[in-house]
């Protein structure tokens, strides 16, 4: 199995500027995450950016980038471009990395690349992890998964979804309403595998990636702000497994920086 990886990289971020050329320990975030993707066993890793800065800071460590269209309006369409540049073929594989976690374990890169290779009714492929507690079921900033019998995704979600209507009754759900910013009214989460967090690594085949562009914004992708939607609203299908290794979460505030830092 042969595949490539992507890291698309901003240096403008509302929350966080300059993200991919922070330090850590010595080394900036974008050199640290391409060195965790070399690790895995991908036929080649580049970093996609439209700044300059950051192609002189990769260069510099010798990592291989290629500049794309400050136009874009995700990283799906950068990573497009991408492939294009390179010249890669429709049955192709491209794994897109976050630029944000400098903790991605090599061994969930290639086996969501395995994954995309086997699955072939999907286009796409994705993992997730279980969701153990209530607080981050019910945390809109945890995108949630619901799949089917088989792997394949029914939906994305920044809602608590599959719903326990049971667990969840009317008077635990008024106590959760009442309890504002508190943790010790929520009621228990009910022990299952049907709560699955999303987890940012995506592969592709090229053949998806190159339909995708042409694809105007779906309806419910703007409703949830997830641009995975998109591919499901136009009638494909997303493999979904549990990651075989735990993710570390991604780098987006001062304060998830303090704390990477803390741990190198």
């Amino acid at each position: 199995m042969r595949f490539t990886v992507v890291i698309p990289a901003r240096y403008a971020s509302s929350r966080l500027p300059a993200k991919p050329l922070a330090d850590i320990a010595g080394k900036t975030m974008i050199q640290r995450v391409y060195e965790q993707a070399l690790k895995s066993d991908a036929q080649d890793v580049i970093v996609a950016t439209d700044d300059a800065r950051i192609e002189r800071v990769v260069k510099g460590f010798g990592g291989k980038v290629c500049m794309t269209s400050s136009s874009h309006e995700s990283g799906t369409d950068r990573l497009q471009e991408v492939v294009q540049t390179l010249g890669l073929g429709h049955d192709d594989i491209v794994v897109n990395v976050q630029g944000d976690e400098p903790l991605i374990p090599p061994a969930v890169i290639n086996q969501v690349a395995r994954n995309m290779a086997s699955a072939q009714a999907a286009s796409m492929s994705t993992l997730s992890e279980p969701i153990h507690s209530a607080e981050d079921f019910l945390n809109p900033n945890i995108v949630k998964v619901v799949s089917d019998k088989d792997g394949y995704a029914l939906y994305f979600s920044r809602a608590s979804l599959p719903w326990p209507r049971d667990d969840f009754s009317a008077a635990k759900e008024s106590t959760l309403a009442g309890a504002e910013g508190s943790t010790r009214s929520l009621p228990a989460l009910p022990n299952s595998d049907q709560f699955q967090r999303h987890i940012g690594i995506y592969a592709y085949r090229v053949s998806l990636l190159n339909e995708f562009v042409g694809w105007d914004m779906a309806p419910i992708e703007a409703l949830e702000s997830l641009e995975q939607l998109r591919v499901l609203w136009n009638g494909h299908r997303i493999h979904v497994a549990p990651a075989v290794e735990n993710v570390p979460g991604g780098v987006d505030t001062p304060e998830d920086l303090e704390r990477l830092r803390a741990l190198f």
